[in-house]
């Protein structure tokens, strides 16, 4: 008999159980990942399996989970809807133990041949059996409990991958069962929707499809971009069975309904898990989601022998992937500051295994993602992670709160450099301002300063400026005026007269323009065609330095937003220090009055866009000469493009200008426009 520990336990296990299944088949609002339903599940299969007295009509080793909903018409399937036995050894033993236990049930010895199976894709979505009566499709329904299910048949007709009528002959009736399910970017587009309605988001794709499918209004389903597959068969009456699960998908097919192509002939064990592998490693790129694969023993006839035990057929199996999703605890939230100062939430957890590795950081993306989903210090959570991707929380488990837990609070100063963390109205993100001194933003600031439109120091480039800061000899670009040539040369695959190059640059950049200085700061919102309003406005650094916001707002195209980002930069003590020590280490540049921006120029207003080579003028050179006109200089072609000057080889943007019927120039016509002599 059972001990009254695991008596206890088993009747916890089934009304967990239930309630999750409530949840997920019912409300469409799933509690934990499948993961952490599997385990349960699992535990309770195990104790009935050791104490069989224990098993109980109602327990949900019995039954398919689900029923159906209150506000649905009940549909009784007439062959029931069963679910598959799921193989939870993620390697290729799990293809083997199926194998093995065929091989066993039909009694097959050693010598035999191997067993035929046709493998396919386990889809994450919603189950439901599509009813045929003389090709005509006369009902459609979900899973429910495996007997019973929801009456879904005006829903499923706005499905437009989902034929009204079947193509050739069908025969007297054909139940069709498949999948119904959402692809990933449709899901985004629907949340992003969803967002800006105010409404409440879907947890994921499959919780979205299950949704959208079980609306009681079937103008909100039709409104939805749903997808259906086809895989097996219900009752069948007067339609030519196919012999093979492979020509059962054929025929489907041939119907006119939508079959996954995704699906292979294997013969035994290695090519079942060959195929699992396979799919596995390209899993994260199919456009929809799936959480195994599915093996079916392809002969009907052996299919029909091997027959059903309780819910499940002894045919097929479902083989999952280490679970992408899990549930741990969230043991404290810190932030992390990236290399262009972005500052990032990142929970720390307690150790779990997902996605094929052991997890203890996922990120938090920002304060209004915690907020969206309520997460705390302290809190349950689901994870999940899938291939390489950084994990993420999903999900909290707010039903698991015991009141211990604490709200993070994002902090006011950088972790790394103490400088002032601040985010802008535009922005989701929040960002440490000491983008010259922070060590976190070291190198991306080194590059940036160094780089062919700032200061242009050649050269410089990825690999030296990893080197210069993971050797500790940079810091700050003032740093880079202080190096000699005996600390460039004793620098991995950096010889003499490389450094000496390199020194060359940099005294050569010490000479520049008050412009490309501006640029070479890094400032957020500022670019190049920023840095020039400003050098032409203020005139002098100090000028700039000493502005406030709505000083910063009088220079042409300075809006509130990059005028804040300019206050801030130059209000962090830090990098009004570090400038200090680039104008103390001989970095110079013009200067003049502060000043308005002189009038208008003859191509004031006017958007030019540059493509291939031009005879004689450099790309810099033209653009240079169109901005001092007044002009513009864009990247891309649109209808507010006025001209496109085409050079050589010029490309797409081209056949774009013509295509918009845009005036298009060449260097003569560019220079005429100027009023600039032609150069030879």
């Amino acid at each position: 008999m059972a001990a009254a520990a695991d008596a206890a336990r088993a009747a916890q296990l089934r009304e967990e159980i239930a309630r999750l299944d409530h949840h997920y088949y019912v409300l469409d609002q799933p509690l934990v990942p499948d993961a952490e339903y599997d385990r349960l599940y699992q535990e309770l299969a195990a104790l009935e399996a050791l104490h069989p007295e224990l098993i109980a009509p109602d327990s949900p080793t019995q039954r398919v989970a689900g029923a159906p909903a209150a506000q649905f018409q009940p549909l009784r399937h007439a062959v029931p809807m069963l679910s598959i036995r799921t193989e939870t050894d993620h390697s290729e033993g799990g293809a083997v133990n199926f194998d093995q236990r065929v091989r066993r049930q039909l009694e097959l010895d050693a010598d035999a041949p191997a067993v035929e199976y046709l493998a396919e894709l386990k889809f994450d979505g919603l189950a439901v059996n599509l009813r045929y009566e003389q090709g005509r499709l006369v009902s459609a329904a979900t899973r429910g409990d495996g007997e019973t299910g929801e009456d879904i048949t005006a829903n499923v007709r706005t499905l437009r991958g989902i034929p009204l009528r079947l193509h050739g002959t069908a025969g007297d009736v054909l139940e069709v069962r498949g999948e119904v399910l959402l692809y990933r970017a449709d899901f985004e587009r629907l949340n992003a929707r969803m967002r800006g309605a105010g409404e409440k988001e879907f947890v994921n794709p499959r919780n979205a499809a299950a949704g959208s499918l079980r609306q009681l209004n079937a103008a909100v389903t039709a409104q939805r971009p749903l997808k259906f597959f086809a895989y097996g068969l219900g009752e069948v009456s007067g339609w030519a069975l196919p012999p093979t699960q492979a020509g059962v998908l054929e025929a489907l097919s041939a119907c006119g309904l939508p079959v996954c192509a995704e699906h292979r002939l294997c013969r035994g064990a290695a090519e079942l898990a060959q195929f699992h592998a396979e799919v596995g490693a390209r899993r994260a790129a199919l456009p929809f989601d799936i959480d195994g694969v599915v093996y079916k023993v392809n002969q009907i006839a052996l299919q029909q022998r091997l027959g059903y035990v309780t819910r499940e057929p002894r045919w097929a199996v479902a083989h999952k992937y280490p679970p992408q999703e899990a549930v741990t605890r969230v043991l404290d939230i810190e932030v992390q500051v990236g290399r262009t100062g972005a500052v990032t939430p990142v929970a720390r957890l307690a150790p779990v295994f997902v996605g094929g590795a052991t997890v203890t950081n996922a990120t938090l993306h920002n304060e209004d993602e915690i907020r969206r989903k309520d997460v705390k210090i302290g809190d349950w959570v689901s994870v999940r992670r899938a291939g390489d991707v950084i994990p993420e929380v999903v999900a909290t488990l707010t039903h698991r709160r015991d009141g211990s837990e604490r709200a993070f609070i994002m902090p006011e100063q950088c972790p790394v450099c103490g400088s002032a963390v601040v985010r802008s109205a535009d922005e989701a993100v929040a960002r440490c301002t000491g983008g010259l001194f922070c060590p976190a933003q070291r190198k991306q600031a080194l590059l940036h300063f160094a780089s062919r439109r700032a200061m242009d120091i050649e050269g410089l480039g990825d690999k030296l400026v990893e080197q210069l800061v993971d050797a500790a000899v940079v810091a700050t670009p003032a740093d880079i005026y202080k190096l000699g040539l005996l600390a460039l040369a004793n620098l991995e695959r950096m010889a003499e007269k490389s450094a000496a190059n390199v020194l060359a640059a940099i005294a050569a950049s010490r000479h520049t323009t008050l412009a490309r200085f501006i640029y070479a700061l890094g400032i957020r919102n500022v670019g190049e065609t920023t840095a020039k309003d400003l050098a032409r406005h203020f005139g002098k650094l100090d000028a700039l330095m000493d502005a406030d916001a709505e000083r910063l707002q009088q220079v042409p195209d300075v809006g509130p937003v990059v005028a804040q980002s300019i206050a801030q930069f130059f209000g962090e003590p830090h990098n009004r220090e570090v400038v200090e020590q680039l104008r103390a280490a001989g970095v110079q540049w013009e200067e003049h009055e502060p000043s308005a921006l002189p009038g208008p120029g003859p191509l004031a207003g006017k958007t030019f866009v540059l493509t291939g080579t031009l005879p004689n003028l450099e790309r810099e050179r033209a653009k240079a000469l169109i901005e001092a006109a007044g002009g513009k200089v864009s990247g891309s072609v649109s209808k507010k493009t006025h001209y496109v000057v085409a050079g050589a080889d010029a490309g797409s943007k081209l056949a774009k200008a013509q295509e918009l019927a845009l005036h298009v120039l060449d260097e003569a016509g560019l220079l005429a426009l100027l009023g600039v002599q032609e150069t030879k």
